[in-house]
């Protein structure tokens, strides 16, 4: 199954399809990074949700795995910690198994009751009374950079935009010197790449010197915040937190990378696939325009759309049978929300973008029960602020190519999005 996948390039939806349905169901592997990087993978949940919503696959690059594909049993998944884990000794979070030596805790890839002890130190950061205050930020930092964009020339979106307005956030939220701000995008991107020729880095060494770097970087600046009063940047937080201020080099190193790839690549995404869905979709942009207040709803509606996040992983604590199917104490359990997202059983017309929905934040991009994303109300307003600016000034922004996409079936991104905005 890999070599037919990996040979697969420009895929059009036609022939990704038949692929899905001619593949026999035992050897279907949904999780292969070159059909995220492609878009290909549509018709391989449309199969299982119908056909084996609960799926083993046997053989793949990350080893054998089951998938989780309907809406419903996801959030049955996320929500039975009894069964199922989280935590980094066990495996963590995505379907790419790290090196027991490598493995770093973060709030996220742990369990109860040591994970909302460490995530409650930082949800101060996310209160309304202080999401008001970043708003004012967000809504300058939007201008400043919108204003800046060229006229009449092809410009990339991802970098000028989505990647400069997302890392300035961070940098506001960690307090972090301004001009080394890109720094914190490199260091999203290392910390979920997949090693290679020709990717981010070659080797799974090269992977983590650079997050080595980071590790070296944050603890000079955590010195700093632990010998100063509190004050509200989320380092600080941390450094003056009973939960998290004696966290070893690993799980210190851990909660960084969560924040920074939390903060970075849910919202970069979900902003360029803003532009790329409101392209291929010109009535409801035309919609968006003529009622500007719509941007309450689009901004969920867009995050499901997107699903920035393809996927979050359990490990199985128990042998346990779920929907008929067995699974083995160990067993890797991966909860596909990009699945969930398209599940007709729950979405209506969920391949429809539709920025007036009746209940657009009925989707799971941001996961769900304990572990749902404690930063989203965040990219929320930083979607509804950009884009509340975007329309202020243009009347349209064209995409002028597709866009590249990430290589990795845990992120659902792009690498460049090509537009150009009438002079």
């Amino acid at each position: 199954m890999h070599g037919t996948v990996e040979s697969v390039k420009d895929v059009t939806p036609e022939a990704a399809r038949e692929r899905a349905y001619a593949t026999p169901l035992s050897e279907l592997d949904p999780g292969h990074p070159e059909l995220f990087k492609t878009d290909a993978f549509w018709p391989y949940f449309d199969r299982l949700r119908k056909e084996d919503p609960v799926h083993y696959c046997k053989d793949s690059m990350f080893g054998p795995y089951w998938s989780v594909t309907k809406y419903n049993d996801i959030m049955d998944v996320e929500t039975n910690h009894a069964v199922f884990s989280s935590a980094a000794s066990l495996g963590g979070i995505t379907i790419r198994d790290v090196d027991p030596d490598l493995r770093r805790e973060s709030f996220i890839a742990m369990d109860q009751p040591r994970h909302s002890a460490q995530r409650k130190t930082v949800a101060p950061m996310f209160t309304p009374t202080h999401l008001d205050e970043l708003a004012i930020n967000i809504r300058k930092r939007s201008e400043g950079c919108l204003d800046n964009l060229p006229r009449g020339d092809v410009f990339d979106w991802v970098d000028k935009v989505s990647i400069e307005l997302t890392t300035q956030m961070l940098a506001v939220l960690f307090d972090f010197p301004w001009e080394e701000r890109r720094k914190l995008t490199r260091w999203s991107d290392v910390a979920t790449t997949i090693p290679g020729p020709g990717g981010l880095v070659a080797t799974e060494e090269e992977r983590q010197a650079e997050l080595l770097e980071c590790a070296t970087y944050f603890a000079r600046l955590w010195k700093e915040r632990i010998n100063q009063p509190p004050k509200s940047d989320l380092l600080s937080m941390m450094a003056h937190s009973e939960a998290t201020r004696d966290m070893d080099p690993k799980n210190f190193l851990g909660n960084l990378i969560l924040l920074i790839v939390g903060g970075n690549d849910t919202t970069r995404n979900t902003l360029s696939g803003s532009i790329y869905a409101l392209h291929k979709n010109p009535e409801q942009y035309r919609k968006l325009k003529e009622n500007p207040a719509l941007i309450d709803s689009f901004v969920p509606e867009v995050i499901r759309w997107q699903t920035p996040l393809a996927h979050m992983r359990r490990t199985a604590l128990q042998d346990y049978e779920f929907r008929g199917r067995q699974f083995k104490k160990g067993d890797k359990v991966v909860m596909w929300y990009v699945s969930g997202n398209r599940d007709e059983d729950v979405i209506e017309k969920p391949y429809e973008f539709i920025i007036d929905r009746a209940r657009p934040r009925n989707h799971i991009s941001f996961g769900f029960g304990i572990h749902r994303c404690v930063g989203l109300r965040l990219a929320e307003l930083q979607l509804k602020i950009i884009w509340e600016e975007i329309l202020k000034r243009f009347d349209r922004i064209e995409m002028v190519g597709e866009p590249q996409r990430v290589y990795s079936s845990f992120v659902k991104g792009y690498e460049t999005l090509p537009v150009r905005i009438a002079a």
